[in-house]
């Protein structure tokens, strides 16, 4: 129970945002913390801090999530989404949100944990199991597409 509470909400905002759907957020956490109660996954803690490990589980099945056909429900969902993000100019925060899940996955993830989060690239690059300078590439090359859509509200290059 103390480890659900520690470490929920950080494996549910992740979720989250790298979903854009509060529900697959929550079913996402939910896989996550009962694959690691029936040990379909097994933690070893000589291997690292068990936050970046149920991290690494969430990002796994948010992409499972994502890559799964659209049921009917979810399809509701997305045409409400695509409502929401014809903006006005006056709406920077909802355009952001919208540009943001626009991003690659891999772009997404380093501005979730870095921007939105406010881990630091050490921490960052431990959770996703890469380079520190890659974390530094990819937030780089995420804020200037971000930059390049949100001054144009256009298509700019990826």
């Amino acid at each position: 129970m103390i480890l659900y509470r520690r470490h929920q909400g950080p494996v549910f905002r992740f979720a989250l945002h790298m979903s854009g759907n509060r529900e697959t957020a929550e079913e996402v956490t939910q896989d996550v913390f009962l694959a690691l109660l029936n040990g379909l996954r097994s933690y070893a803690r000589q291997r690292g801090p068990l936050q970046p490990y149920l991290i690494g589980m969430a990002r796994n099945y948010v992409r499972r999530y994502l890559t799964q056909a659209p049921t009917p429900g979810e399809r509701v969902h997305d045409e409400q989404q695509q409502l929401l993000d014809e903006i006005t100019a006056g709406q920077e925060l909802a355009a952001l949100r919208a540009a943001i899940l626009k991003l690659p996955p891999n772009y997404r993830e380093v501005v979730v944990l870095c921007d939105l989060e406010g881990l630091e690239y050490a921490q960052a690059a431990s959770q996703l199991g890469c380079a520190v300078g890659t974390v530094r590439s990819r937030l780089h090359r995420a804020r200037a597409i971000l930059e390049c859509r949100l001054r144009s509200r256009e298509r700019c290059s990826v």
